[in-house]
């Protein structure tokens, strides 16, 4: 079938919909919103036989509906309706939350029903939900949805037939007086919960050292304590801020957009805060594991059960190391990348057999933190420092040959952190993971050892149309290819667990002492036939030109990428794509 995905954005949803439609042998056209007008040029185009709209902020007019079948993927379940549906029920504490697929209409996500898929709703962040376990329910009821269509006879259900006591009707965008943290007695739990409901979009608005500010972000202390709404500490990054019973880490803040000003971006909380921050405490994890560093800046064993909040953490079970890191939105900066390489080779001193890197729901990596080079008083510099970064915490994984290196994405990996991911000797992907081995789409030639790494496993044809293309791969189509090793089947909060369990098994394997010599071995027979410093030299000369050249397309399409500036026309890349393999 050949369908026209209509998005307010190519945004993670979007991506996942896009590659498993492909999987599944159907045609695609993407439109991304614009105008009506535009909609109806691309319908006139594309002849789509139905229209899927996976993240769409705006009515499709009548017309449309009228003439063709629209399918509205809505994070809420059945009779659910209105812009914020994960913010209400975040915010209300439900255990439970739905995905409803409904037939466009006159009224606002009110039409007729052709699959609803419900799903647990742990405590993490509104982001990492709706890339999640939202994302595993609307892939399952969209697929759902395109076969019951494809089927002819399927009738979809009125809303009015479908009773559901989950549902609260319609409401409207959750506003930001009820986001509001009252830090004199709202406590630890109250805090987190506003937090969460809006982590990546659009923060708490809040009052900060005289200024306003989003904050982006919420993690419990529990060891912490002074006047409430005090600052209290800061850890790689984040702010620590009392609640009326404890405190809480803040990642990242956004300043309060200003009449006449661009559209500010999230930044790492103590740079953002640069100049305003009084002196406080920098407080690294207490490093009480028998071995490790006392610099190292990863939590120990000792403390990973503690309620406190670190990027990095490691812990050991037998004879695997697990390597874990959670960077806000995947980026990974030049203080991120120093740090885990740190962490990375204090991880190596340890007696193990097997090492994973991740392992944890949500975003692997995305590279390079463009926010932070946005920022930066020389933007082309950081990016070349930020780059350098990223190759040494790639090269040392690459040279790594006492061991077996596992990488363990529980989530979305792009750009340089899918390329780090490839630089294990095993990937391992929940089944719902979205990858996007290019660089592409923002000017660059790229780095972190993908001429090496890319057709080692998957041929120089296949990573010259991965590259070229860009277009997303699914999980299942990146197992067929040889990004993937394997594919774990689980819901993101068991992933960890299934993991642990696989690497304990694969540590305890036969004949694992010969794998990591056979592995040394072909290292080295690598190194003698190009060393790993010419695929590095060849890359980087590529990017220091990208860099240092203030015309290039890079840094207009890196300033329009942070402040979330829609392209003025649909991407060439994504119209009229193929199935996947074809």
């Amino acid at each position: 079938m050949h369908i026209l995905l209509v998005a307010s954005a190519f945004n993670s949803l979007t991506q996942r919909v896009h590659a498993e439609l492909r999987d599944r042998g159907h045609t695609l056209d993407v439109h991304l919103a614009s105008s009506d007008d535009a909609l109806r040029d691309a319908l006139d185009v594309c002849g789509p036989e139905l229209v899927i709209a996976p993240m769409l902020k705006r009515a499709i007019p009548e017309d449309v509906w009228r003439k063709h079948t629209c399918l509205i993927v809505h994070p809420g379940p059945v009779g659910d309706r209105g812009p914020s549906s994960l913010d209400w029920a975040i915010n209300a504490g439900v255990e439970r939350w739905g995905v409803t697929v409904l037939q466009a209409n006159g009224e606002m996500d009110a039409g007729d029903v052709w699959a609803s898929v419900a799903f647990p709703v742990p405590r993490v962040g509104k982001s990492d939900l709706y890339r999640n376990e939202a994302s595993d329910a609307a892939s399952a009821a969209v697929l759902l949805a395109v076969d019951r269509f494809a089927s002819g006879v399927h009738a979809p259900q009125p809303q009015a037939q479908l009773r559901n006591r989950a549902a609260a009707g319609t409401r409207p965008a959750y506003p930001q007086s009820l986001r509001r943290i009252r830090w004199q007695r709202d406590s630890t739990e109250t805090v987190l919960r506003k937090l969460r409901a809006a982590d990546s979009s659009p923060g708490v608005l809040d009052e900060l050292l005289g200024s306003e500010w989003h904050l982006h972000g919420g993690y419990p202390e529990d060891e912490l304590k002074g006047r409430p709404g005090e600052l209290l500490a800061t850890r790689a990054g984040a702010i620590c801020r009392a609640t009326a019973d404890g405190a809480v880490w803040i990642p990242e803040l956004r300043p309060r957009r200003r009449p006449g000003e661009p559209r500010p971006f999230k930044l790492p909380a103590v740079q953002a805060l640069a100049g305003r921050l009084p002196a406080l405490p920098e407080l690294p994890v207490r490093p009480e594991l028998s071995g490790l560093s006392e610099s190292s800046s990863f939590v120990p064993a000792a403390d990973r059960d503690r309620r406190t909040w670190s990027d990095i953490r490691y812990r050991e079970e037998g004879a695997v190391g697990f390597l874990s890191f959670a960077f806000p939105g995947g980026a990974m900066s030049t203080s991120h990348c120093r740090r885990l390489l740190d962490a990375y080779v204090t991880a190596c001193s340890r007696p193990t057999t097997v090492l994973v890197l991740g392992g944890t729901r949500d975003f692997f990596s995305n590279g390079i933190h463009l926010n932070v080079i946005d920022a930066a008083d020389d933007p082309g510099a950081e990016s070349w420092a930020n780059i350098n970064a990223m190759n040494d915490l790639v090269e040392a994984v690459l040279t790594t040959t006492d061991r077996l290196v596992v990488s363990a994405l529980g989530g979305n990996a792009a750009a340089g952190g899918a390329m780090l991911a490839l630089a294990a000797d095993e990937v391992w992907c929940r089944a719902g993971v979205v990858l996007n081995p290019h660089y592409r789409l923002m000017g660059l030639y790229g780095s972190e050892y993908w001429t090496y790494t890319l057709p080692r496993r998957v041929g120089a044809e296949a990573a010259d149309r991965l590259t070229q293309e860009a277009l997303p791969v699914s999980a299942s189509a990146g197992w067929r290819l040889g990004l993937v090793d394997r594919l774990i089947e689980c819901c993101p909060q068991d992933f960890s667990g299934e993991v642990t369990r696989s690497a304990v098994r694969l540590a305890k394997s036969s004949g694992m002492q010969e794998r990591i010599a056979s592995k040394k071995q072909a290292r080295e027979l690598d190194e003698s036939v190009r060393p790993l410093s010419l695929y590095r030299e060849a890359e980087l000369s590529s990017m220091l030109r990208t860099f240092s050249d203030p015309d290039a397309p890079y840094h207009a399409l890196r300033r329009a990428f942070v402040r979330k500036q829609p392209p003025a026309e649909t991407p060439s890349h994504l119209i009229r794509v193929g199935a996947t393999g074809r």
